[in-house]
């Protein structure tokens, strides 16, 4: 017995040095970092032919031999941007219907012929550009590209597809009205495009669906799709002669047509807005908070990318590391940036608890300031780099991947020699260039946000962190094609516009409803006055104004004056009155001036800013 004793309390010893052992290994292992990224295989982007077509139509072959398939993808340029005023939604259904008939194919032949040969396709359209891809394995490629020129020249648009394709995206849409998600990045959208058609949502609204016509559709048609406004890849297990041949057996005798120009006014500059979109059923809050960006072809477009990266991206992170590792407010937040043909956007991205909405919002808007106020460690711009340049491969695994690739270079207008030097274009970024980047476009002060939710669980919160003007607007009442983005009354609707306090927390008057046409014409108008005074970015150079004249009242005193302007919102007046003299200062505030006779203006003029401390 008392051997076993012994014995057994042996074991328990063991055990336990055991145990202590294992915590010790526990404790010494990383608890935070993730491991270093392994070093970089060698990746060749495969070789590629171009070449014009007599036509206009450019066309790339890319000749990847790994898989006996052959990836075909043309793309239009025009998408939602090209819609007709009053009809968004012109673009998606168009491109949706390619497939669905054409003037000698049914839609069900169009199915049956793909299937039969085991190939696949689709169609879709984004702001900028619309698409049509087929894929086939090899020995079916002439058939594909026959069928794919067919449905980009000869669309039927028949009035039993267009009424069927209608109705699903009309079902759609009635789903994703009651998503928080989608209306959150519609509205975002809005706030940060404005009127410009970049910020209409690209599968269209109910309104504007439900009048599209036939007549809609093949108008776009001939308006957009020609030759000379087209790119096409081919790139599979083809030589260079023979894909160029099919190709042009396909689309030579397509007749080149003039194409319009794109006449929209540019985005507005950045402009702090608040929107609440309210719904009381929701327990989460969606959060959007960013504001314009860059476009695409834009030479600091790698430095960019690689600074939002770190802000909430792959391989970095700041974001996720402060609202979900350090505080438990999310279960995941990043930020991106989109990048169009004339604008983009930078966005941070999260839902939350209602009762955490502020401080979420605090904390992005801490994380937009703290990437221009502080410089980015080099250990941070690595993690963004190894993820960037080790997921590359990745992006050209397939043929269809590499035609996705080589024609967003060719769309934007950038070197297809890019897609060669991608990761030494990566690695030569910077912090120093980040830094730079950073200063020239993040703008934490205008940023737009975007909170949808239930308001009254986390309207209170806002002004405790530095909101206090926002708009609260019911999601029912959501309409994109106005100002104050409400929907109007119907006519003989006795309701009326709500009480000021539901739209701003008392504190920004409601604009009178402005609708989308009003608006552009109103941004054209915007435009020509910028353009007759040398430019947007010749008036953004100004920063002071001083101005010597005359303010005439009703009563008919003349008084001298001279005012200050410090942009964007300190202005300074000096009154000479009969019977002394009066100072006024508005720094953020408003003004009104009766009327003035100017005798002499001086911009950019040297102005000291304790003019515009606060007399006692």
């Amino acid at each position: 017995m008392i051997r076993v004793r012994r014995v057994a309390a042996m074991a328990a010893v063991a055990f336990l040095l055991l145990i202590s052992r294992g915590w010790a290994q526990v404790a010494a292992w990383p608890s935070e970092s993730p491991p270093r990224p392994l070093a970089a295989h060698d990746v060749k982007f495969p070789p590629y032919e171009l070449r014009t077509l007599p036509n206009g139509m450019q066309v790339v072959v890319v000749m990847h031999h790994e898989q006996p398939a052959v990836s075909i993808r043309l793309i239009v340029r025009a998408g939602s941007a090209q819609d007709p005023a009053g009809k968004v939604g012109v673009a998606s259904l168009a491109v949706a219907l390619l497939d669905q008939g054409t003037t000698t194919r049914t839609a069900v032949q169009i199915a049956d012929t793909i299937d039969s040969v085991g190939g696949d396709g689709d169609t879709g359209a984004g702001r900028d550009l619309s698409y049509a891809h087929i894929l086939v394995m090899k020995d079916s490629f002439d058939l594909g590209m026959r069928l794919l020129a067919d449905e980009v020249r000869n669309p039927s648009f028949a009035e039993a597809e267009v009424e069927r394709q209608r109705q699903q995206m009309l079902s759609a849409l009635k789903v994703s009205y009651d998503d928080p998600e989608y209306m959150a990045n519609i509205v975002f959208d809005r706030l940060v495009y404005g009127f410009n058609p970049y910020g209409a949502p690209s599968n269209g609204t109910p309104d504007s669906l439900s009048r599209i016509t036939r007549a809609d559709l093949q108008a776009f048609h001939q308006r957009w799709y020609a030759p000379n406004n087209c790119l096409l890849a081919v790139v599979g297990d083809v030589t260079a002669d023979e894909a160029f041949a099919t190709v042009t057996r396909a689309f030579g005798d397509w007749a080149r047509r003039e194409v319009p120009t794109d006449a929209a006014a540019d985005p507005p500059q950045p402009t702090r807005r608040v929107i609440i979109v309210d719904n009381p059923t929701l327990v989460q809050t969606e959060v959007r908070v960013g504001h314009l960006g860059i476009p695409r072809k834009q030479n600091d477009y790698m430095a960019m990318d690689l600074a939002i990266k770190i802000l909430g991206g792959e391989g970095a992170n700041r974001l996720h590391r402060v609202l979900r590792m350090e505080r438990g407010l999310t279960y995941g937040v990043s930020a991106e940036m989109e990048t169009l043909r004339r604008a983009g956007e930078f966005v941070a991205i999260t839902n939350t608890r209602s009762e955490a909405t502020g401080e979420v919002l605090r904390l992005i808007v801490e994380q937009f300031n703290r990437l221009r106020l502080e410089r980015v460690n080099e250990q941070e711009l690595a993690d963004a780099k190894a993820y960037l340049t080790g997921n590359f491969p990745l992006r050209i695994e397939t043929p269809a991947d590499i035609a996705m690739q080589v024609l967003n270079v060719l769309f934007y207008d950038l070197p297809v020699e890019e897609l060669q030097t991608y990761r030494q274009r990566v690695n030569a970024v910077s912090v120093d260039d980040i830094a730079r980047v950073a200063n020239a476009y993040v703008r934490p002060d205008r940023l737009s946000v975007v909170l949808v939710g239930n308001a009254k669980a986390f309207v209170n919160q806002l002004k405790a962190v530095g909101f206090d003007r926002y708009e609260v607007i019911p999601a029912g009442d959501i309409d994109l094609t106005t100002v104050d983005l409400r929907r109007r009354p119907a006519t003989g609707d006795p309701g009326g516009p709500p009480a000021p306090h539901e739209h701003t927390g008392g504190a920004r008057p409601v604009p009178a409803p402005v609708d989308q046409q009003e608006g552009q014409r109103a941004q054209r108008v915007l435009q020509r006055a910028i353009e007759a005074k040398g430019g947007a970015d010749r008036l953004r150079r100004v920063r002071t104004v001083v101005m010597k004249g005359t303010i005439t009242t009703p009563g008919g005193i003349t008084l001298p004056t001279t005012s200050y302007i410090a942009y964007p919102d300190k202005v300074r007046v000096d009154a000479r009155l009969p019977n002394g003299d009066l100072t006024q200062v508005h720094a953020g505030g408003e003004a009104v001036i009766l009327e003035r006779t100017l005798t002499e203006v001086k911009l950019n003029a040297p102005v000291d800013e304790t003019l515009f401390n606060r007399p006692a």
